[in-house]
């Protein structure tokens, strides 16, 4: 999966931007007050899009 389209649908689930790390975007989702980070790769694998998600208390992207 493109990292665009997961950030895209991060922002489309409430989820926002925090800060960037030093390899790794952080964002969080203020309805459960929960933090994650996403790696700067252009492609993530589903597997890591679907934690991320999961980590975040939103639903997996299709």
């Amino acid at each position: 999966m493109k990292r665009r389209d997961l950030l895209r649908h991060l922002s489309q689930h409430g989820c926002r931007f925090v800060r960037e790390g030093g390899e790794h975007s952080i964002w969080e989702n203020p309805a459960t007050n929960r933090r994650t980070s996403v790696p700067r790769h252009r492609e993530i694998l589903e597997f890591t899009a679907a934690r991320i998600c999961k980590q975040l208390g939103i639903p997996v992207p299709s």
